[in-house]
């Protein structure tokens, strides 16, 4: 199993906090590797919400075709932030050269273009920049989004996180996400770590998908380049997330019947009846087989938490109003938020759909029994 933990708060905090929380759960995680999702960033990228960031790990080769590729698209860095680290680094460790966040003026050419079509040329540039450095060994690209960092790295959570410095000041985040990896694989690919994201929508999970070759080959026939890669059977939860909101316009509520939904005889009584049974019917080969735990961002800066009919991975929910956290082991959120009051800690059922919207207030609990919001 893995190790979860995600924060949301009012105030911008480090990395460091996430990791400390995984640090007390390492029971749960064999310290193979760590990844971290920051968005609503804070520091100096507080001042440039819009821009694209470029987050990855790069040879001293690969920055230069890095630097000359973006260069011709006409892309000029707004601001940097270049980890540079010590020649011989900690044990279980890979040496790299550089860990890069760049943050980009968009190319003059763009100004034409509306949201949606910036968004899905952002989409495209990551993927072909994952692709030259796949060529050549020289990149690894983990986002290029606007108000969103991605770090991850093989090895200890908390000896990368002193290697790398994250406690640094400009490293600061209102939502931060993070992932003890328990590596099942013989050879660790860092595109197989969680957490992952596409277009304002990040997941990860606690678990195993053994739905995962149906669900990718329904998304691959989907016509959208993004829906690619799949390094992990837990990528597609974030693909489905992204064709849940996008395609279908269901708010996060939706999301559950999707993955998970009723069975018959529940149908039969929602008051969405003949929703969910048409939903159920076309999206069956999204349908997961679990155990699984899932953890989510949205791109309104809600975080939540789902669990499926299998209820086999621990999560619970707990905090305070402007500081809530989501993780796999009531250890882990007494690391972070100790001060809260922990009788209104809530650990979801698989019929439940944990909440924190972005006003960071409260605990909201959907359940799957409920009236289901409708697209307007």
């Amino acid at each position: 199993m893995c190790r979860l933990f995600a924060i949301t708060s009012r105030e911008p905090v480090s990395p460091i906090t996430a990791v400390e929380a995984l640090d007390v759960m390492r029971e749960g995680h064999d310290g193979s590797g760590v990844g971290l999702f920051l968005r609503d960033l804070g520091g100096p990228f507080d001042e440039m919400k819009d821009a694209p960031i470029l987050s990855g790990i790069f040879t001293e080769s690969g920055l230069k075709r890095l630097d000359t590729f973006m260069m011709d698209l006409g892309f000029m860095t707004k601001y940097k932030l270049t980890i540079k680290v010590p020649k011989a680094p900690p044990p279980g460790v890979p040496k790299r050269d550089v860990y890069l966040i760049r943050a980009y003026e968009y190319p003059e050419e763009w100004d034409s273009k509306n949201e949606e079509e910036k968004y899905r040329e952002l989409v495209r540039l990551r993927l072909q920049l994952r692709r030259m450095g796949e060529e050549k060994q020289d990149m690894i690209v983990f986002s290029f989004w606007p108000d969103v960092i991605m770090i991850k790295e093989i090895g200890d959570p908390l000896q990368v996180a002193n290697h790398l410095k994250l406690d640094r000041k400009e490293l600061k985040a209102r939502i931060i996400m993070a992932q003890g990896r328990q590596n099942t694989n013989y050879a660790i690919n860092l595109y197989a770590c969680h957490p992952f994201f596409l277009q304002g929508f990040s997941t990860m999970t606690n678990g195993e998908n053994t739905a995962f070759i149906p669900i990718k080959e329904y998304l691959s026939s989907r016509g959208f380049e993004g829906y690619t890669g799949y390094q992990s059977d837990s990528e597609v939860f974030t693909h489905i997330l992204h064709y849940t909101q996008t395609a279908l316009g269901l708010g996060i509520e939706g999301y559950k019947h999707v993955i998970t939904p009723l069975q018959n005889a529940d149908i039969e009584k929602h008051p969405n009846a003949a929703l969910l049974k048409s939903l159920k019917n076309t999206c069956r080969r999204m349908i997961i087989d679990g155990p699984n735990c899932v953890i989510g961002s949205m791109s309104d800066h809600s975080l939540f938490m789902v669990q499926d009919r299998k209820k086999l991975r621990p999560g619970v929910v707990g905090g305070r109003p402007g500081v809530f956290a989501f993780s796999s082991e009531i250890c882990g959120l007494d690391a972070a938020i100790p001060d809260r009051d922990k009788s209104k800690d809530f650990q979801p059922m698989y019929l439940d759909t944990a909440i924190v919207g972005p006003e960071r207030q409260e605990v909201k609990i959907c359940r799957q029994t409920d009236p289901l919001p409708l697209p307007n």
